[in-house]
């Protein structure tokens, strides 16, 4: 019996000594897409974080108006605990009808402003301006009594 141990079956390949490297390339190219949207979904994370968290100052800011009876600035500071990146003239409280006291008060208006996104992209420092926000609550108690207040 004769061993046929030269022998190979199709053509030799050739063409694979031209293609080294060929696969680092196409994972370069590819990953750089991939990281491009990982950060772009990560900053969009962030940018409807931060919506959210200005909505929800401003209903904690509104809610503290018509339940407690406190001063502009102390809503203000409680606002800025709830969202960092606020600055106290970002903010405004409004009482309807102006001049009106804890008696007399109808509604309360608590809005933000100026409010900008900064995205941490180091390739893209960007300043998104964010919308207007405003939440306005009808009166209630306006007694600093309330356990709520503090």
């Amino acid at each position: 019996m004769k061993c046929i141990s030269n022998y190979t079956f199709g053509p030799k390949l050739i063409i694979r000594s031209y293609q080294q490297g060929m696969v680092a390339v196409e994972f370069a190219l590819i990953t750089i897409i991939l990281v491009t949207f990982l950060f772009g979904a990560m900053e969009m994370s962030r940018a409807l974080f931060y919506w959210n968290t200005a909505t929800e100052a401003t209903r904690l800011g509104a809610r503290l108006a018509v339940v407690c009876d406190q001063d502009a600035s102390a809503i203000k500071t409680k606002m800025q605990a709830m969202l960092g990146v606020l600055e106290a003239d970002q903010i405004s409280v409004t009482y309807l009808p102006d001049g009106c006291d804890s008696n007399s008060c109808r509604s309360v208006t608590v809005s933000i402003n100026g409010f900008n996104f900064a995205m941490l992209v180091p390739v893209l420092p960007l300043n998104i301006p964010m919308p207007p926000f405003s939440t306005t609550l009808p009166r209630e108690s306006m007694d600093s009594e309330n356990p709520d207040c503090t």
